[in-house]
C-alpha cells in the first residue's frame, strides 16, 4: 500500500465527519418514477448519507416508467420519525397507492410537523395532502395536481423549486439538481454538511 500524498484523516477526524452525515428516508412504493427516486438516493449517497427506502411493506416494487426495481427495506411501522433527518417523496404512481395507507399517512404527517427537512417532487405532494399539513403552504408539484393541492389550503406554484420552511417541493424530474440542492441546504441548515 502507497501512504497517500495529502494530509492523513485520523480515526476521530473520520468519527466526528461521520456522526455529521444525515440519515435519510425515502419514502415510496410501487410505480415510482426511476428518476425521482435514484438520483436523490445517489446525490446523497456520494455525500455519505445513510439512505432507507421505506414504504407500506417490505420488498422489491417496480417503477412504472422503466425497468427500475428499488427494495423497499423498512415499512413505516418499522421505523421513527427520531431515526431520520430528512424525508423524500419521489413521483410516479406511487404516492396515489401510498396516501391509501394510513400508517404512511400518520407516518408523513409526523414527519412534516417535526419541522425536519419534508421534500416532495411531481406527485410525491399527494401523500401530504392526504396527511392534512399543507394548509397555508406554498408547494410545486406536477401541475396536474395543482387543484389538489388548492383544495388542501395551499398555494400552488408552477417552479422547479418551492421551499416553505422545512417543506421542499419540485415539479418534474428536470428540476432534480435544483430539488437535491435545496435539501442539502436544508440539511446543512440543520448542522449537516458543515
Amino acid at each position: 500500500m502507497f501512504p497517500s500524498c495529502g494530509p492523513q484523516e485520523t480515526t476521530e477526524e473520520k468519527a466526528e465527519e461521520e456522526k455529521n452525515l444525515p440519515e435519510i428516508a425515502v419514502l415510496t412504493g410501487e410505480g415510482f418514477q426511476d428518476a425521482e427516486a435514484y438520483m436523490p438516493m445517489g446525490y446523497f449517497i456520494n455525500r455519505g448519507a445513510k439512505i432507507t427506502v421505506i414504504g407500506s411493506e417490505t420488498g422489491t416494487v417496480g417503477a412504472y416508467n422503466s425497468d427500475f426495481t428499488i427494495k423497499i427495506e423498512k415499512t413505516v411501522d418499522e421505523v421513527a420519525v427520531d431515526d431520520f433527518d430528512a424525508l423524500i417523496f419521489p413521483g410516479g404512481h406511487a404516492p396515489e397507492k401510498l396516501r391509501e395507507d394510513e400508517d404512511v399517512v400518520a407516518f408523513a404527517r409526523d414527519f412534516f410537523n417535526s419541522g425536519k427537512p419534508t421534500a416532495a417532487i411531481c406527485h410525491g405532494p399527494q401523500v401530504l395532502v392526504t396527511a392534512g399539513v399543507l394548509e397555508g403552504r406554498t408547494s410545486s408539484g406536477v401541475g396536474s395536481i395543482e387543484e389538489e393541492i388548492e383544495e388542501a389550503g395551499g398555494t400552488y406554484v408552477d417552479e422547479e423549486i418551492s421551499v416553505d420552511g422545512n417543506y421542499i417541493s419540485s415539479r418534474v424530474p428536470k428540476d432534480l439538481s435544483a430539488f437535491c440542492g435545496a435539501i442539502h441546504d436544508a440539511l446543512k441548515d440543520e448542522g449537516f454538511y458543515q
